[in-house]
């Protein structure tokens, strides 16, 4: 996936943004907590396509994913 790269030298392995130390689950934690786009850009020298790429790393791995539902006893 572009600008989203794995390196087990940079953050044990966790996903980050090319070119930076920022993980995936930071920027993801940063939107949920209500941060927007422009914040994130100014606070942290990010770009737009960089945010994007975040949400379509987390949208791939969560369109491959099963849900099933667990029976009630």
């Amino acid at each position: 996936m572009k600008r989203i790269i794995i390196d087990q030298q940079i953050r044990h392995g966790k996903p980050v943004i090319e070119g930076t130390r920022i993980t995936v689950e930071e920027v993801l934690g940063m939107l949920a907590g209500g941060m927007t786009y422009d914040e994130i850009q100014e606070e942290y020298g990010l770009i737009k396509e960089d945010i994007l790429a975040v949400l379509r790393y987390i949208a791939s791995l969560i369109r491959g994913e099963e849900v099933y539902q667990l029976n009630k006893k």
